[in-house]
This record gives C-alpha cells, structure tokens and sequence, in this order.
C-alpha cells in the first residue's frame, strides 16, 4: 500500500509535468494548426538560458530562470516568423511544414550541443529539500512542479477568458477561418501563441535543470510528452491538455508497479494508441476545422 501510495504521488507531480508540456503545446497548435516538433529544443533552450545566466552572468537563479523563460518565447516567435509564416503565405500544404519542423527540430538541438557541449549542465550549489510525508517522500522541485502548473494554470485561464488577445487565440482555436473573416489579426495571434506556448515549456525544461540537468537532447522526450498530453486530453482543450498530463503522469507510474522502468515511455505509448484508437478526438476534444 505504501508503495501504490507514493506511485500516486510521484503520478501526481509527473503529470504537473507533462499537462504544462501539453498546455504549451496545445496553446501553439491550437490557433496556428501548427504541428510544433521544434517545440523540443526550444524547451530545451529555456533550461540553457536559465543554466548560461546563472552560470556564466552570475545571476540569482530566480532571475535567471526569468531570462530562460524570456529566451524560449523569443525563440518560439523567431521559428515562427522565420520558418512557418513564410510557409503559411505560400499556403504550403501541412505536410511541407511538418518537414520543415523536423528539420528545425534537428537544426536547433545541434546548435546547442556546439554551443555548450554535449555533456549535462547543472547549476552549482543547488540542493532541493526532501521532505517525508508518512510513507511519501518528495522534494520541494517536485512541489516547485505542481505549484507550477497551478500558478500558470490560472493565469492563463484569465489570459484567455478576459484579455483581448487571449480571447482572440480561443477564436482562432475554435475557427481560424471565421476568425479572420471577423477582422482578429491572425498573425499576431499566431506570434502571440508561439510566445506564450514557449514560455509555458521553458517552465519544466527550467524544473528538469535543477532537478537532474540539461543536456541538448533533452526536448525529444519534453515534444513526445507533450504530445501525448494533447492527443489524450484533446485537441483544442486547455482543460484537456491538463488532465491528459495526469492521466498519462498516473497510469505511467502505477504501470511501473509491476513493470521495468525502461517501460515508462512505453506505457504512455499505449495509452497514446488506445485514445486513437477508441476515441480519436481525445477526452475534451472538439472537432478542429
């Protein structure tokens, strides 16, 4: 019983970090239609960011952490101002840009292995606490990755219910044609997305930093994730995209109860093909169009 219980927990907090993978993703997909495979090593350049200013500037980790965030949305506007919108006005067709995805997927993880190596980078000094809760034990970056998703959870709740722009990427969301038609600036939308989503992955590539490390390829696994949050959850559901994280987070820890933990990915691999297979728009998802 001790064991299933800390399986939970551990359930819990993995799912804090796919569902903040899968809402980034999804608030980029969402609008733009986009399927984003870039958004791996842009995860990955937020815990860079994080790690080169901490590290090399000397900055207090919170800050620098705010510098990683800044440098992930940055990057997230860059790929879509340089490679998808050029795309996007020469009306190429879905598979051109998922290609082009790829390729940018590979382009950016090889620019950060030339530019800081390709061992992993950690952040002297730092040492979470470890805290026993009966039979539960947990660190505080795991209670960093809940609170996370909490704290962003509801800001962008608000973001998309009552400011201007974030009501216009739910539009967009619901109908990226009748939106245009109706005058919402769908570009800026789009930039806006890539900006927010980006930031939003920075987040747990930040927590991953401080927990065990950065090394280039460590968004292959964050997109894949993400991925699978989205799809489980739903397309086009910000609701979804949570609860696909946990479901994922807990049935890959319970199955790790009786399986290997080389299994893991596997596990959330088979819950993947179970949704398309028996239900293809994903647990809260709506039709996209």
């Amino acid at each position: 019983m001790d064991l299933i219980l800390q399986l939970l927990v551990n359930g819990v907090i993995n799912g804090s970090h796919y569902a903040l993978l899968g809402v980034g993703f999804g608030i980029i997909f969402g609008p733009t239609k986009i399927t984003h495979f870039a958004y791996g090593p842009i995860f990955a350049v937020g815990a860079y960011g994080c790690w080169a200013t901490a590290t090399m500037l000397g900055l207090p980790v919170l800050l620098a952490a705010v510098c990683g965030v800044a440098a992930a949305a940055a990057a997230g506007v860059l790929s879509y101002l340089w490679l998808y919108r050029p795309f996007e006005r020469r009306g190429s067709s879905h598979l051109v840009v998922l290609i082009a995805s790829l390729g940018l997927f590979i382009t950016l993880e090889n620019l950060i292995g030339i530019a800081f190596g390709t061992d992993t980078k950690v952040i002297p000094g730092i040492s979470p606490d470890i805290f026993l809760w009966g039979p539960v034990v947990v660190t505080s970056i795991q209670l960093w990755q809940v609170a996370a998703l909490a704290v962003i959870a509801g800001l962008l709740f608000a973001f998309l219910r009552l400011a201007r722009h974030g009501k216009a990427l739910m539009a967009m969301t619901d109908n990226g044609e009748m939106a245009q038609i109706i005058g919402i600036d769908t570009v800026r939308v789009s930039i806006i997305a890539f900006a927010v989503g980006s930031a939003v992955a920075a987040v747990p590539a930040i927590l991953i930093l401080l927990k065990e490390g950065a090394t280039p390829h460590m968004g292959f696994i964050a997109v894949f994730m993400a991925f699978v949050a989205v799809i489980v959850g739903g397309i086009g559901s910000f609701k979804g995209a949570i609860i696909g994280g946990y479901a994922v987070g807990i049935v890959e820890n319970i199955g790790m109860w009786k399986l290997p933990t080389e299994w893991q990915s596997t596990i959330a691999f088979v819950v993947l093909f179970l949704i398309l297979l028996f239900k293809p728009s994903g647990l809260f998802g709506r039709r996209v169009r």
